[in-house]
């Protein structure tokens, strides 16, 4: 009898392809995207169903909570606020993308890492999503670099790629070592539709009528409680633009 790959204690039913051998039907429903990284084309998997995004989702929102806890022990709200930025701009181009793939996220945050080394690095082409996030960034630093309201919020070149190399661990430690993996994707999308539904409206009304990112001052977890709420003084809804 084959056994489970994953509990090793129950009969392997089903194929699974991230673990790369059979799985019980139990483990198989109760870890999917959770503790496994799926790939996206699983026949056991529906990776667009509301409930496999909220599970994912609220196993994301406790990683989520650590790892806004490291970035403002590294640079308070500027380090947090460029994480921030590459959440918004993520959800707003993948939340309705039935395709989309960790590996994009994770290639854009790479391509902009590349352009803040000094070292001149030859690479491809960007992809389209990391051509946006370059641009959101561009844009990003320059309204924060603003005089002088925003002066003592920008973030210098050497902490930002401090926290692109955080993200990027974060990011694919999330994800898994699936080649198809979309469980970042997936539990990004899933906390934000679930913890903060109007934030998710926003960003989707945004994404259909292009232009500009709006950040919402309430999405960006608070310095003591890693937990997305309002920030002194914030009102609701975007408290500026770039």
């Amino acid at each position: 009898m084959s056994k489970c790959v994953y509990c090793r204690q129950r009969k392997g039913k089903r194929a699974c392809p991230a673990l790369g051998g059979l799985i019980c039907s139990q483990c198989c429903g109760e870890h999917r995207m959770v503790r496994i990284a799926c790939p996206s084309d699983c026949v056991y998997l529906d990776s667009n169903s509301e409930y496999q995004q909220k599970r994912v989702g609220d196993r994301f929102s406790q990683d989520r909570r650590d790892f806004y806890k490291e970035l403002f022990e590294l640079g308070g709200e500027k380090a947090a606020g460029l994480f921030n930025l590459i959440e918004v701009v993520t959800f707003s181009y993948f939340h309705n993308r039935r395709d989309a793939q960790d590996g994009e996220v994770i290639t854009a945050i790479q391509t902009l890492r590349r352009t803040l080394s000094p070292l001149h690095i030859p690479a491809a082409p960007p992809q389209a999503f990391a051509e946006l996030l370059k641009k959101e960034y561009e844009a990003f630093t320059k309204q924060q670099g603003q005089p002088p309201q925003q002066a003592q919020h920008a973030i210098d070149q050497q902490m930002a790629t401090d926290v692109l190399d955080r993200a990027l661990k974060f990011v694919s430690g999330f994800s898994g070592a699936g080649l198809q993996s979309h469980r970042f994707l997936t539990g990004l999308i899933g906390y934000i539709r679930t913890h903060h539904p109007q934030v998710a409206e926003q960003l989707a009304k945004q994404g259909e009528e292009g232009g500009r990112i709006v950040l919402p001052g309430q999405f960006t977890p608070g310095k003591v409680e890693p937990v997305a709420h309002a920030h002194p003084g914030a009102h609701p809804g975007p408290p500026h633009r770039h």
